[in-house]
């Protein structure tokens, strides 16, 4: 044998051995990649219809909030931003089954049109408000309305800072003690997607709690790990 041959592979060896691994992932890494790769997917989230009509929710969060619906049995749940409507019979259907006389309000600048405009859930449960979320008037109107019922929020339109700060400034006086004041896609501007958007739902959600002891963030939102409205489920406790 000739010995000369193997030295090569002894070096090789002796190098593999003496370098460094790099090291592992944590679990926080994980979660951020997964939760990358399953926002840019094109199959993922962008495709999420209910009855046929987009909806634009991620599956995780849509278990959470009919979790959260169940036990609150909300006379009202509050959401801004319609787009075409998905998520709106989505939340009146499961309402339904906890609080038969319940009602969701949504909106949006958007005007919304067939095919969720035909459905029955539709007509008999959602009502559709066309004008901005924080339109005083209109604020000032569903504020005297809900006074003293069981309500439920969701804020998903406008996802830019000021637009949602004033949003959670307006309709979190609304939500009722124990109920939730939900901040959706607060994983955008680096938490961990969308890097560049800029000051968006957690910057608001942020200054927001800073400035007031009405809410908590309820971590035990989170548990199925990957959430797309990082500390976004806010529990009134005052």
């Amino acid at each position: 044998m000739d010995f000369r041959r193997l030295a090569p592979l002894g070096l090789m060896l002796l190098w593999a051995c003496s370098t460094p691994k790099p090291p592992e992932p944590t679990r926080q890494e994980i979660l951020d990649r997964f939760h990358q790769m399953f926002y840019d997917g094109p199959n993922t989230w962008h495709e999420s219809q209910w009855l046929g009509i987009e909806t634009l929710q991620n599956p995780n969060d849509v278990w959470i909030t009919q979790e959260i619906i169940v036990e609150v049995a909300p006379d009202f749940i509050i959401e801004t931003g319609t787009r075409r409507g998905g998520s709106a019979i989505l939340w009146a259907m499961i309402q339904r089954e906890v609080n038969p006389e319940g009602k969701v309000i949504t909106i949006d600048i958007n005007p919304v049109e067939e095919p969720v405009t035909k459905l029955a859930i539709w007509r008999e449960r959602v009502e559709f408000r066309h004008t901005s979320s924080v339109d005083p008037d209109l604020v000032a109107e569903l504020a005297e309305r809900v006074r003293g019922k069981k309500v439920l929020v969701i804020l998903d339109s406008d996802h830019r800072e000021n637009h949602v700060y004033q949003e959670l400034t307006a309709y979190g006086p609304m939500v009722s003690l124990g109920s939730y004041l939900i901040v959706q896609d607060t994983n955008v501007n680096g938490h961990p997607v969308v890097s560049d958007f800029g000051p968006g739902p957690m910057e608001a959600l942020e200054r927001f709690l800073s400035e007031t002891n009405a809410f908590e963030v309820d971590a035990s939102r989170e548990r199925f790990l990957f959430t797309m409205h990082p500390r976004g489920y806010l529990k009134r406790v005052k």
